[in-house]
C-alpha cells in the first residue's frame, strides 16, 4: 500500500499512466478492425468464373469437310467451322459466371440475375408511352379535331404523314382512300374521320402479316438443334442492346437461351452481350480476340447451343457497312457456316426508325445479303417516324416483329398492328 501511495506521490506517475493507456486502446482497437475484417470475408463469397474452352477452326477447310467435321464433333485440335480462305481464328470461351452485386460499365461483370418485365405488362405500358409521345398522332389529332376539314387541312395531313416516313405512295394511296370514304359518309364529325383514318392506316401496318418469331426445335440427323436467330443491322442502330432485350422476352417466356458475340471487331460488343446477359441468365459464346472470325463464333454458339440442349441461340454479328461486297461475303459466310449444324429459323434486321429513308436504303442491302426475315425498329419513342413501319415493311415484304420504345431493359415488345395505330389515333 505504501509503494502504491508513493507511485501516486511520484512527478512521473501520470506520464507513465498516460502511456500505459494510449497502448491498451491501440490494442484494443487493433483487436476490433480484426474482427470486422474477419467477419467481412467470410460474408462475402468471391466471384467465380467458370471457362468452356473450345478450339476453333484453321484456315483451310471447305464448306464440305467442315460439315462432316461438325457432325462427327469438334476435337480439342483440330475442329474446323470455317470457310476455305477465311481468317485463322482464335479460342473461343463461354463465358458463365456466379452472380455478384453490381455491373461495371467498361467490362460486363457478374450481378444478381433481374426478372423480366411480363409481355403482357410491357405491352401496356409501351403503348401508353407511343399514344403521349408520337409525334405522327398528334399533328393528325391536331387537324382532325378541326372539323370541316379544308383543302388546305388535308394538304397539311398529307405532309404530316411524309415526314413521318409513311412513303409516297403509301401516303398517296391512305389519302385517296380516305378522301373518298369521307365523301361517301359524307360527314365532317371528327370522329367518324378519325375512326375512318384508323381503319385505313390498319390496312396499310397489314395485320394479316405473320409476326411470330420462328422458336421451333427441330431435328437435324437425330439430333435435336435449337432455334438460330441471326441479328444484323449497321453499327449504331441499338443491334447488340435489342439482342440482349430479346434474350429477356424469351427467358421471361421460359425458353433456354445462349448468346454468341460474332461481332468480333469490336470488344465492346462482346462485353455488352456478356452483361446483358449476366442480367439474365444467359450466358455467352466469344471469341479471346478481337478480329477473329465471325464464322467461327457463330458455329461454335450453336454447337454449345446443341450441347446443351437449348431452346434458342442468338448471334449477334457486326455491322459495317463498308462496301456491299464486303458485307455479302461476310453475312453469307456467317449464316453458311451456322447451317452446317442447324437451320437459321430467323435472320433479324435492327433498323434505327429516326434515320428515315437511310434506313430503308440499309434494309434493302441487308435484305440482300442475308435474307432478312423479319425488321426489329429500334428508337421508335417519341420520335415523328412511326410511319417508317408501313415502308419498311413495303419495301422488303417483311414484316415488323419487334419495336424498342425507350432505353430500358424492358422497352422492348412484340409488334402489334391495332396497338400502335391506336396509339396514333387515339
Amino acid at each position: 500500500m505504501q509503494a502504491v501511495m508513493d507511485f501516486i506521490h511520484n512527478p512521473v506517475a501520470p506520464i507513465i499512466l498516460v502511456g500505459v493507456i494510449v497502448v491498451l486502446v491501440a490494442v484494443v482497437s487493433f483487436v476490433v478492425r480484426s474482427l470486422k475484417s474477419s467477419r467481412t470475408h467470410s460474408e462475402v463469397p468471391p466471384s467465380t468464373s467458370v471457362v468452356v474452352e473450345a478450339s476453333l477452326p484453321q484456315a483451310q477447310e471447305s464448306e464440305a469437310e467442315g460439315a462432316q467435321r461438325s457432325r462427327d464433333g469438334p476435337t480439342a485440335q483440330t475442329a474446323d467451322h470455317s470457310e476455305a480462305g477465311a481468317p485463322h481464328a482464335e479460342q473461343v470461351s463461354l463465358q458463365e459466371e456466379t452472380p455478384a452485386s453490381g455491373i461495371d460499365e467498361e467490362r460486363p461483370q457478374t450481378t444478381s440475375v433481374e426478372v423480366p418485365e411480363s409481355i403482357p405488362s410491357r405491352m401496356g405500358r409501351l403503348r401508353a408511352r407511343l399514344a403521349r409521345s408520337g409525334a405522327l398522332g398528334k399533328s393528325l389529332l391536331s387537324l382532325l379535331s378541326r372539323g370541316d376539314l379544308s383543302a388546305a387541312d388535308w394538304e397539311e395531313m398529307e405532309d404530316s404523314l411524309l415526314v413521318a416516313d409513311l412513303g409516297l405512295e403509301a401516303t398517296d394511296e391512305l389519302m385517296e382512300a380516305l378522301h373518298t370514304r369521307v365523301k361517301v359518309e359524307n360527314t365532317s364529325d371528327p370522329q367518324v374521320v378519325r375512326d375512318l383514318l384508323r381503319e385505313e392506316l390498319l390496312k396499310l401496318v397489314d395485320p394479316n402479316m405473320d409476326r411470330s418469331v420462328n422458336l421451333a426445335v427441330r431435328d437435324v440427323d437425330g439430333v435435336q438443334v435449337p432455334a438460330t436467330i441471326l441479328m444484323v443491322g449497321v453499327n449504331g442502330t441499338g443491334k447488340t442492346t435489342t439482342t440482349g432485350k430479346m434474350a429477356r422476352i424469351f427467358r421471361a417466356e421460359g425458353h433456354e437461351v445462349l448468346l454468341g458475340a460474332a461481332d468480333t471487331f469490336r470488344a465492346a460488343a462482346a462485353e455488352q452481350l456478356e452483361t446483358w446477359g449476366s442480367r439474365v441468365g444467359v450466358d455467352v459464346v466469344r471469341s479471346d480476340r478481337e478480329g477473329a472470325d465471325p464464322a467461327s463464333v457463330a458455329f461454335e454458339s450453336v454447337e454449345e447451343g446443341i450441347r446443351r440442349g437449348c431452346d434458342i441461340v442468338m448471334v449477334d454479328t457486326a455491322g459495317r457497312l463498308q462496301t456491299k461486297s464486303a458485307l455479302m461475303d461476310e453475312l453469307g459466310k456467317v449464316k453458311r457456316v451456322m447451317e452446317k449444324r442447324a437451320p437459321v429459323s430467323e435472320v433479324l434486321l435492327v433498323l434505327d426508325a429516326t434515320t428515315g429513308q437511310n434506313g430503308l436504303r440499309q434494309a434493302e442491302v441487308f435484305a440482300e445479303v442475308a435474307g432478312v426475315t423479319g425488321i426489329v425498329l429500334s428508337k421508335l419513342d417519341g420520335s415523328a417516324k412511326g410511319g417508317i413501319v408501313v415502308s419498311v415493311q413495303r419495301t422488303l415484304g417483311v414484316p415488323v416483329k419487334f419495336v424498342g420504345l425507350g432505353e430500358g431493359p424492358d422497352d422492348l415488345a412484340p409488334f402489334d398492328p391495332q396497338s400502335f395505330v391506336d396509339a396514333i389515333v387515339g
